[in-house]
This record gives structure tokens, sequence and C-alpha cells, in this order.
């Protein structure tokens, strides 16, 4: 024999108390943007320094780029989930942790331009139109320039980020 059926309906589930949601203004702001073509040109940067043959202080470049792709990928998930207050010591500070990340990472960037470009200016002897041996020289000219770009943008942002904070915000977007 079967039971009656309920005369309530089942309470309705409640949704959990640290649920995660996106937080959509973060990825129209200036520095959502700004964050997406970081993670885009530095992917660039390094994955063409990746792909060559490379020796000595190209590694220094070659770690700068995977650290910062890493760490700008990090602050931009936890940003967009609005999960940043979750880290410790430094969640209530998030405004200031980015703006010290991208100045940081803009330094670096800058100093990894430098290499690459005196990478590729040693490597230039085998730019020549007949040269028949591989040559490093446009894959390092190609780091170089999505080095600068790379720099550009994470002064772009710290820039932002100081701007925000002499506005008195304390929040990211």
């Amino acid at each position: 024999m079967l039971p009656p059926p309920p005369r309530q309906p089942p309470p309705q589930a409640r949704a959990a108390r640290g649920a995660v949601r996106l937080q959509r203004p973060f990825l129209r702001s200036p520095l959502g943007v700004l964050r997406l073509l970081q993670l885009l040109a530095g992917a660039a940067f390094w994955i063409t320094i990746a792909t060559s043959k490379y020796q000595g202080p190209v590694h220094f470049a070659l770690f700068v780029s995977v650290l910062f792709w890493l760490l700008t990928l990090g602050l931009y998930f936890l940003t967009l989930l609005g999960k940043h207050e979750l880290v410790p010591v430094l969640g209530s500070r998030w405004l200031m942790v980015n703006v010290a990340h991208d100045v940081l990472a803009a330094a670096l960037y800058g100093a990894a331009t430098g290499i690459m470009s005196d990478q590729m200016q040693r490597h230039s002897y085998c730019n020549l139109k007949d040269y028949p041996l591989p040559c490093a020289y446009h894959a390092f000219l190609a780091a170089a320039v999505c080095g600068g770009v790379c720099h550009g943008l994470y002064l772009l942002s710290a820039l932002y980020g100081c701007g925000r904070r002499c506005q008195g915000k304390q929040e990211v977007a």
C-alpha cells in the first residue's frame, strides 16, 4: 500500500552560502578588458619564446611571462567570481594588490622586452634572404613586440588602478 501524498510540497533547497556569482560589471570594466588583453598578449609572448630555440637570459623572459600569465589568470578569475575576499590578508586590499601586481609586471616585462630585443639584435646576422640555417631572429622579434605590448598593457592597468585609488574607490570594478 502506498503512503498518502504529502500535504505540503518539500521545502526549496537554499542557495549555497558562498555561491559563485559572475561579476558582470567587471567583465565590461576597463580593468576586465585589460586583463583579457594581458592574458592574450602574455600567452603569445611565452608561446613564441617556448617554440623557439632559446638559451641564456631568454630563460628569465620565459619565467617572467609564464609567472605573470598565471598570476593574471588567478587575479582575473578571483575578481570575476567575486571570491577575492577569501584570499587571506590581501582580500581586503584587493585594489592595491592589483596595482602592485601590475607595477611589478610592467617592470619585469620591461626587462624581458629588453632581453628579447638584445637577443634579436644578436641574431640579426641570420636575417638574410638566402640564409640556409634555422634562425631565431623572427621569433625573438615577435617576442620583443609581444613583450612591449604586455609592458604597455600592465602599465595602463596600473595607472587605471592608481586612478581609482586616488578617487577613493576600494573596489576593482
